[in-house]
């Protein structure tokens, strides 16, 4: 009998599709939320804080695929963010790992952040899964940490582990700074990123993101190895706004306002972060998760934008 698959965040935006793949495929899974009414065929399990016990949870289960943590914010309310980060994502992480690792569990598939690599790339200098981690946030710090917890404790019981760092992850029912921009495309909204063609970001459709994860389940060649993972095709930001717009089938309003207005607008406006990130440069190189695993990104981005706006009009 096939053990089972346990995935946290299952009610979240990755999690829930990951549920989606491999009861598709029909394969035993678990997936658990912290809500007090389970959603779906979901069940409710211990918050990620503290040390929730998880052991009725894992019995059976082979895989543990954890996509649940306390997400990167833009304004983090919390009076200490980073210890709040650590909580979730560093504690609960691990405190969930050596459960598992005590329960049999084979393999922990950790669902991590590019921001372990850092905020921005120079030009042709993408981040690569071995290079060294420099993560500059809250977020990015707990995520480094997590990760270097599970590794320990990989060392330690045995347990495969295996750690994803996705970019920004777009798909149906996306929220945050890409909803936003499907929002402003619909609305017919001039955009002053017309002259944003030199940059280079990396980008993932959450169909290409979870077959990597489903791939790392079983796969034998991705025990304890980090992978990065994207669409290979890395866009300006003014042409991944003209594709989307392509795909939402409206046009894309875009004004060629210069990069150092929009800094010193930005500024002004006490939004410099937002339009550094919409400026810069990250990429990542995916040749280590390509060769290692004979995997590349099953559908490419203007299917991945079109299943994106498809979810947005639903």
């Amino acid at each position: 009998m096939t053990a089972r698959t346990l995935v946290t965040g299952g009610s979240g935006f990755v999690g829930s599709a990951v549920l989606a793949r491999l009861r598709h495929a029909q394969l035993p899974v678990l997936g658990v939320v912290r809500r007090a009414v389970p959603v779906g065929d979901c069940v409710r399990g211990p918050g990620l804080e503290g040390v929730g016990d998880w052991s009725q949870l894992l019995r059976g289960c082979g895989v543990v695929v954890h996509t649940a943590a306390r997400v990167h914010v833009m304004r983090d309310s919390a009076s200490d963010p980073l210890n709040a980060y650590r909580a979730a994502n560093v504690e609960g992480t691990v405190n969930l790992a050596r459960q598992a690792a005590t329960a049999g569990v084979r393999r922990f598939v950790f669902i991590s952040s590019i921001k372990v690599n850092g905020e921005e790339t120079a030009p042709g200098q993408p981040f690569t899964a071995d290079g060294r981690p420099s993560p500059r946030d809250p977020y990015g710090i707990s995520k480094a940490e997590a990760e270097s917890g599970l590794k320990a404790l990989a060392a330690e019981t045995g347990m495969e582990v295996v750690i994803i760092r996705p970019p920004l992850v777009y798909g149906p029912g996306v929220k945050a700074n890409f909803l936003n921009m499907m929002r402003w495309l619909r609305r017919g909204v001039p955009l002053p990123l017309g002259a944003l063609e030199h940059n280079r970001r990396s980008l993932v459709a959450l169909d290409n993101l979870v077959d990597l994860i489903v791939t790392c389940i079983d796969h034998p060649a991705a025990a304890n190895r980090t992978f990065l993972v994207s669409d290979d095709m890395d866009l300006s930001t003014s042409e991944l706004l003209r594709r989307l717009a392509a795909a939402m089938g409206v046009p894309a309003r875009l004004l060629p306002v210069p990069e150092w207005a929009l800094d010193t607008g930005a500024v002004l406006l006490g939004k410099r972060a937002m339009v550094q990130r919409l400026c810069g440069n990250l990429q990542v190189d995916i040749a280590i998760t390509r060769e290692a695993l004979d995997w590349c990104p099953p559908i490419g981005v203007d299917e991945g934008l079109r299943r994106a706006s498809e979810g947005f009009r639903a």
